[in-house]
């Protein structure tokens, strides 16, 4: 009985040889590095416009930095000039944003320049959108365009591939991100051979993509919360709680999405559809602060340095305001991710239930509060529970947010998605 069953069984995928997978190092290599100058050269460049913008700029015209007055101005200011792009650069900027995840399709070489500027001008005005959606659109077209060139015997479709998972790798400042990204992504397509077989090639990309990145720009995600220890039935519970209610939290923005999105294409120019986001936007900041403003990677580090210095009023403000300033930002035609927005809005979640029920430890509200809002907004559970994680560094917390992932999934899992279809439809 033993020996038919074995018999009965379906044979394992073949392993390649190594010889099969050596010719796709060196383009990797390439790929990954590239990739992640292209996201230090943007974010950099940003980020000293940001400077001038934020600090020697108003300073000269004897306005604070971060008065309602000026928040407003510069928003609006930055609707204009990426209105301006969209408009008037060649390709303008790429397609509608709402329609782009992170497997950004391959675009022409004449679109990336105008999608490059729109997203520097963006980083560095203020609104609430990240870089990675614009950045990995701009490398997977410059590999594809530049890879068909160069070696034009390499399948075609692996330059993508290789530009995602590198951009994922600079990213995130380390490869496990690109490998959970592409095993997902795999997870849903036929498959030819081992798994790891498969993402030999990307992961080599993510590693280099990763490896340059902390050479280059010295990332980090790590708060320096205290770690969580040993977790109690309390903390399970917390979590399950604290997820979940993310995940509805950010539920609600994607059922907004649509609505908000076609409010603003009614405008149908970008010359308006822009600067009236970027008014809503100002509005929004003078409701929540300046630490709602930008992409949010920084400003959580502010949150995190001084867990009790605001009250649980004042997180579930910045909370909703940060959601809807990244509901906003996406559906008017800003080009930027969603990543990063959500994770700053899980963390003030997740500090405001510290604030309110102080035996929630921070790093467990965290955590758990980003777990669930990116679930809802990404629908990528892989990444969603690495950028818990990374966010505290406490071992101990994996076996938690597993636990807490699974109600949160549940919630989420076959609603809409925080991405349109062409026609304006949500995708599920």
């Amino acid at each position: 009985m033993a020996q038919e069953t074995t018999q009965q069984a379906p044979p394992s995928a073949p392993t390649a040889p190594a010889r099969a997978l050596l010719p796709f190092i060196l383009p990797a290599v390439v790929v990954g590095v590239a990739a992640a100058l292209v996201f230090v050269g943007v974010s950099t460049v940003a980020e000293q416009l940001q400077h001038v913008l934020w600090g020697p700029l108003p300073d000269a015209l004897g306005v604070g930095r971060y008065s309602v007055l000026w928040m407003y101005v510069m928003l609006v200011a930055t609707g204009i000039a990426v209105g301006l792009v969209v408009w008037k650069v060649p390709g303008h900027a790429g397609p509608d944003p709402a329609t782009l995840g992170l497997n950004a399709p391959v675009m022409p070489p004449a679109v990336l320049p105008g999608l490059v500027l729109a997203t520097g001008l963006m980083l560095a005005g203020g609104p609430s959108l990240g870089p990675e959606n614009p950045v990995i659109a701009a490398n997977v077209g410059l590999a594809a365009w530049l890879g068909g060139r160069f070696l034009p015997r390499t399948p075609g479709s692996l330059w993508p591939v290789l530009a995602e998972a590198g951009t994922i790798g600079a990213l995130f400042g380390t490869p496990v991100a690109a490998a959970l990204v592409i095993s997902e992504a795999l997870a849903g397509q036929p498959m030819r051979g081992r798994l790891w077989d498969n993402v030999f090639a990307p992961l080599t990309a993510g590693a280099c993509g990763a490896v340059t990145t902390t050479l280059v720009a010295h990332p980090t995600f790590d708060l320096g919360l205290p770690p969580l220890g040993h977790p109690h039935g309390r903390d399970v519970v917390a979590a399950l709680v604290i997820a979940s209610a993310a995940a509805l939290l950010g539920m609600c923005a994607v059922y907004a999405f649509p609505y908000v999105h076609a409010a603003f294409g009614r405008l149908r120019h970008p010359m308006l559809m822009l600067p009236a986001g970027g008014a809503v936007l100002g509005a929004l900041a003078a409701l929540g602060g300046h630490l709602t403003l930008f992409k949010g990677l920084s400003e959580i580090g502010q949150l995190a340095r001084d867990p009790q210095g605001w009250s649980a009023g004042q997180f579930a403000t910045m909370t909703v305001v940060k959601l809807a300033a990244l509901l906003v930002a996406a559906s008017c035609g800003f080009r930027g991710g969603r990543i990063f927005p959500a994770v700053f809005a899980g963390t003030a979640l997740g500090l405001c239930a510290h604030a309110l029920v102080p035996a929630v430890q921070p790093s467990l509200g965290v955590a758990t509060g980003v777990l669930g809002m990116l679930l809802a907004i990404t629908r990528q559970g892989w990444v969603s529970l690495f950028t818990a994680a990374v966010l505290v560094a406490s071992p101990s917390i994996l076996a938690v947010l597993c636990i807490a992932s699974l109600p949160a999934w549940l919630l989420v899992t076959g609603r809409p998605q925080m991405q349109l279809r062409a026609d304006g439809t949500p995708v599920r």
